[in-house]
C-alpha cells in the first residue's frame, strides 16, 4: 500500500470509538443551547461529551464567574464590564433568551456551581479570560469543592496566568492556549515554541485553522505534552486534527460530531 499521511489513512479506514480523541464542549453545547449556561452543560453529557470548557472572569467583588466575553452584551442585552460588576447584580442577568425563548431564565454560573454539576469521569477545562489575579481565588474554591486534578484542567491565553497555576496549583494540568495565526511567517514557529516553554505550561491548546506544521505538533507530543485543537465542528477538520495526534478536540457539537466521525 502506498504511504498516506495519518490523516488521510482516517479518511478511508473506518473509524472506531476507541481512535477518537475526546470530544471537549466549548462551552458546552453551544450549538444548541445557551453558551456557558447549566443547560449548554447538562446538554453536552447528553450528547455524550467526555467534558466541558467554560470561561471565567473575576467579579469587582471577587467571583469567579462563567461567561466568555469582558462584558454581558451580547448574551444579556444588557451592558455591564464583568470586572466592574458584582456578582449580586451579575447573578440577576438571563443569559439564555438570546440563544432561544425556551432558555429564558438562565443565569450567570458561579465556578463552584459548574464544579458542583460535574459527572462523574467527565472532564473540565477552566479557561481563565481574566489576569493571574484570578488564580488564587479559583485555587481556593478548588480546595473548597475537592476537586480532583485528574480532571479539572486550567488554560488561558496569558502566558502570566499559567505560570501562576504553575506555581500556585502544580497538582494541575495548566495548558497554554495560542491561535498560531502567524505561525508561517518568519522565525514565528521557533518563537511560539520558546513562549509555550516559558509559561511551564503541561499542555497545549491550538486553533485548529491555524497553519501550524504537524511537524511542529510532533515535536511537542514528543515531549508528552497533551494537544487540544479548538474550535472544530466539521468531521473534515476533525479527521485532520485526529492525524495530528490531538488528545482533545473542543467543539460546539460533540453529539453530533461524534456521530458522523462514527458513520460508516
Amino acid at each position: 500500500m502506498k504511504w498516506l499521511p495519518a490523516f488521510l489513512l482516517f479518511t478511508v479506514l473506518p473509524l472506531a470509538a476507541t481512535d477518537l480523541p475526546l470530544l471537549i464542549a466549548h462551552r458546552g453545547a453551544s450549538h444548541a443551547a445557551p453558551e456557558n449556561t447549566l443547560s449548554a452543560f447538562k446538554l453536552a453529557w447528553e450528547e455524550g461529551a467526555d467534558g466541558i470548557e467554560g470561561d471565567f472572569h473575576l467579579s469587582s467583588d471577587g467571583e469567579v464567574v462563567c461567561i466568555h466575553d469582558f462584558d454581558t452584551q451580547r448574551t444579556a442585552g444588557r451592558k455591564l464590564v464583568i470586572s466592574e460588576t458584582p456578582w449580586s447584580e451579575l447573578s440577576t442577568l438571563d443569559v439564555g433568551s438570546w440563544k432561544d425563548p425556551r432558555y429564558a431564565g438562565e443565569r450567570v454560573l458561579l465556578l463552584g456551581d459548574v464544579l458542583g454539576a460535574l459527572p462523574p469521569g467527565k472532564k473540565f477545562f477552566v479557561e481563565i479570560k481574566s489576569g493571574p489575579e484570578t488564580v488564587e481565588p479559583i485555587a481556593k474554591i478548588l480546595a473548597e469543592k475537592k476537586a480532583d486534578p485528574a480532571r479539572v484542567v486550567l488554560i488561558s491565553f496569558h502566558d502570566e496566568v499559567i505560570r501562576a497555576c504553575r506555581e500556585k496549583l502544580p497538582a494541575y494540568e495548566a495548558h497554554w492556549i495560542s491561535s498560531l495565526k502567524e505561525f508561517d511567517q518568519g522565525s514565528n514557529a521557533e518563537s511560539y515554541a520558546k513562549r509555550l516553554e516559558a509559561t511551564g505550561a503541561n499542555g497545549f491548546q491550538f486553533q485548529a485553522t491555524s497553519p501550524v506544521t504537524a511537524e511542529w505538533l510532533a515535536a511537542l507530543r514528543a515531549r508528552k505534552l497533551p494537544l487540544t485543537s479548538w474550535t472544530v465542528n466539521d468531521a473534515a477538520l476533525a479527521l485532520r486534527m485526529i492525524g495530528h495526534g490531538v488528545s482533545h478536540i473542543t467543539t460546539d457539537r460533540p453529539g453530533p460530531l461524534r456521530a458522523e466521525l462514527l458513520a460508516e
